[in-house]
């Protein structure tokens, strides 16, 4: 049975999207993915990077991979993790007791302090009460670390995401102690914006997708960030707009009683952005800040089916999520959207053969079958809405999502001297080293 501290796959939680599950891969993964949390960091370097072998592994698993695929992939992951590190028990001691639990927020020399923490928290109290008592009281502490889980691009949220999804408490632990590591960054944005709004969980507001065009057109926005900012949220949009940027975020809203749509429309336009978001003159290529918001967003499908979440919660959750997706979108220089990038795109691959090509990369570290299985997602998630999809801001429909799912592999498939993923592809810096466009 899986615990606060033990990994244990199942076929019967198997993942919101999933296909041809293995049982000896559940095995397999299993047994991995307790090595990778016994043996490793949540860092693998003191730059901050992420440890991607959970989210790896169990996209891996969920797509039907068989247990040798899974065990190359903890080898590469495997080759470059810093080791853990020791816990300190008076550390623990003062965390259990929560008089300064704040003195340790933001410190990654804690982090593991804080999974041993979390993890007798949840022996002792069970994982979904823990879940809610940290991050969705309504309270001080739990505001803390629910707006650190928007911070280090999405990871922490998701490696919540897929805790709760595979019904691992001891993933759900290390996602806690993950948010509680790193930096509250969005702060200011995020309760700025909430702010501006009321409240949380009110009404139903604009589409995501209409205020993306929008905040494309405001110039203020749009050109808040530079290409010589290292940090382009931070240092770029919230630096020198911070004021409009909440104001714009404060017009997505969203309402209990429209949940299901609007998490559809979240992932649609997620979609919509790492796609359409081209240079006609060069390859294609998918922005690795967008891949991040659009990899988190099968998280809020898993979200939204979890009866333990209060209906006001999810709210708020989503509410966040697409703010965040917003102020991304705007300071990677709102690059402009090219919907017959998409709609003129060949199919040549069906969802399993996309699938094969991505569980067999070679290269892969996990990103890219997180995109594959987000994708496929987002095509169950908004087909129960087709017939209201343009009414709804749904600008992927029908066979678009197979059609990015082709897109995707190729891109990443073409020979050449540029990288795999672009960074801020709205600014010309990014496409410099890009290929051009063989003409048809």
């Amino acid at each position: 049975m899986a615990t606060g501290t033990t990994i244990k796959l199942s076929t019967a939680d198997a993942g919101i999207f999933h296909h041809q599950v293995r049982d000896d891969a559940a095995r397999v993964g299993s047994e991995l993915l307790q090595r990778d949390m016994e043996s490793h960091h949540i860092f693998f370097n003191e730059k901050g990077f992420h440890n991607h072998i959970v989210h790896h592994l169990l996209t891996l698993f969920s797509l039907g991979a068989a247990p040798d695929s899974l065990r190359d992939a903890y080898q590469r992951g495997h080759s470059y993790q810093r080791p853990v590190e020791p816990t300190n028990e008076d550390v623990i001691h003062e965390l259990l007791e929560k008089k300064q639990f704040k003195d340790y927020l933001g410190k990654e020399e804690h982090y593991p302090n804080f999974l041993e923490y979390f993890q007798r928290e949840i022996a002792a109290k069970g994982m979904q009460s823990v879940v809610n008592e940290h991050l969705f009281a309504g309270d001080e502490h739990a505001d803390d670390l629910l707006i650190r889980m928007f911070s280090g691009v999405l990871h922490p949220i998701i490696h919540l995401g897929f805790g709760i999804e595979f019904n691992q408490p001891a993933i759900v632990a290390q996602a806690l102690a993950q948010a509680a590591v790193h930096k509250d960054w969005p702060r200011s944005f995020l309760l700025g914006a909430e702010k501006a709004a009321g409240g949380y969980g009110l009404r139903k507001g604009k589409p995501l997708s209409q205020l993306v065009h929008e905040a494309g057109q405001d110039r203020t926005l749009a050109e808040s960030a530079q290409w010589s900012d290292s940090h382009k949220i931070l240092d770029g949009t919230l630096r020198r707009a911070h004021k409009e940027m909440c104001q714009k975020a404060s017009e997505y809203t969203v309402s209990e009683d429209t949940l299901p749509e609007q998490v559809a429309e979240m992932i649609n336009t997620n979609a919509y952005i790492i796609a359409a978001s081209q240079r006609p003159t060069k390859r294609i290529k998918f922005d690795f800040f967008f891949l991040h918001s659009l990899n988190c967003s099968i998280y809020f499908s898993v979200f939204l089916s979890c009866p333990w979440i209060s209906p006001k919660s999810k709210a708020r959750l989503l509410e966040m999520k697409s703010r965040i997706d917003l102020v991304n979108y705007v300071s990677r220089h709102a690059p402009r959207l090219y919907l017959n990038e998409i709609t003129d795109y060949p199919i040549t691959r069906n969802w399993e053969d996309l699938f094969a090509v991505g569980i067999s990369d070679p290269q892969d570290d996990g990103h890219a079958v997180k995109f594959l299985r987000a994708i496929a997602n987002g095509e169950q998630a908004c087909k129960p809405f087709e017939d209201r999809a343009t009414q709804l801001g749904f600008m992927i429909q029908k066979d678009m999502w197979l059609k990015i799912g082709n897109m995707f592999i190729d891109s990443i498939s073409q020979p050449g001297k540029s990288d795999r993923y672009i960074n801020s592809n709205g600014f010309d810096e990014a496409w410099k080293e890009v290929e051009e466009r063989p003409r048809l």
